[in-house]
């Protein structure tokens, strides 16, 4: 089915897993997700970019998502991840996307809490979910850098507020990932996200840099509460690596699939692997 971030977190939450969330960079990933998530028999989330889904077209993920939720019997939820631009956001929640991430963690404690509260408020008209972000996460999102000296943890008691003045369904905290890090492994602070965990009270966190995170670290930061896990770099770096491979092997004529196709292979392997990490079967 075709459902919300709020439902397949609330099912994360009772099996103690995190559900993953996978950046689609173009209208051929997407299917090759959702099918290796049917066969793992667990949920997924797509993830989109404001530019991914500007470049693919709102309603074509909208159609293709909702078609191979139903074709695979799996649940298939559709995220806007690190929208700024209100306007945006309406396109997607208008277009039928079912779920939204505001990011307003550059802007100060307050102007989070009434960006993100509008946010909700129009989201839910359209039925869709909406996840905010409280700290800052380090690295490159999109074009857009984050320096080392910039990102802040989030803060345990700012948490608790925020979650209760903007009536959010997962809030992705800051405890030392970093996005684009795939070269080398984040260092996790985890007594941050435990502090953060027991304040909340069982509220669904969301790791974002999530290639970066070992998978001797995913179990634990999974049993402090993460129950959403983005993974990006992962699928770009795989995808242009066996892209480029192909495009140097095949002659110019060859027909396009044929350069697509191990692209896509190199991306249900990356989905596979962190699908069986994320279950936390122990």
């Amino acid at each position: 089915m075709y459902v919300t971030l709020r439902e397949v977190l609330a099912e994360a939450t009772k099996l103690n897993m995190a559900v993953g969330a996978f950046n689609t960079h173009n209208l051929e990933m997407l299917p090759a997700i959702i099918k290796v998530a049917a066969e793992q028999k667990t949920p997924v989330i797509i993830q989109t970019s404001e530019g991914t889904a500007s470049y693919v077209g709102h309603h074509n993920l909208v159609a293709v998502c909702r078609s191979m939720a139903d074709e695979y019997g799996v649940n298939v939820v559709l995220h806007l991840d690190h929208a700024k631009d209100f306007d945006e956001i309406r396109k997607a929640v208008d277009a039928g996307y079912s779920s939204i991430m505001f990011d307003g963690s550059a802007l100060p404690f307050k102007e989070n809490i009434l960006g993100t509260k509008r946010v909700v408020d129009y989201a839910k008209r359209g039925g869709a979910s909406v996840e905010g972000e409280l700290g800052t996460v380090g690295g490159t999102e999109d074009g857009v850098a984050v320096a080392q000296e910039d990102v802040r943890y989030t803060d345990p008691d700012q948490a608790v507020e925020f979650i209760r003045e903007t009536g959010i369904d997962a809030l992705a905290v800051a405890i030392g990932t970093n996005h684009g890090q795939y070269k080398s492994k984040t260092n996790i602070s985890f007594e941050q996200l435990e502090k953060i965990r027991d304040a909340v009270k069982g509220f669904p966190l969301v790791i974002h840099g999530g290639t970066g995170v070992s998978d001797e670290d995913v179990k634990r930061v999974i049993d402090l509460g993460i129950r959403k896990f983005n993974v990006g770099t992962d699928l770009l770096v795989n995808w242009n690596l066996a892209s480029r491979h192909a495009y140097g092997e095949h002659k110019e004529n060859t027909s396009a699939r044929n350069n697509v196709l191990p692209a896509l292979d190199a991306v249900a392997e990356v989905v596979e692997h962190r699908i069986k990490l994320f279950k936390n079967l122990g």
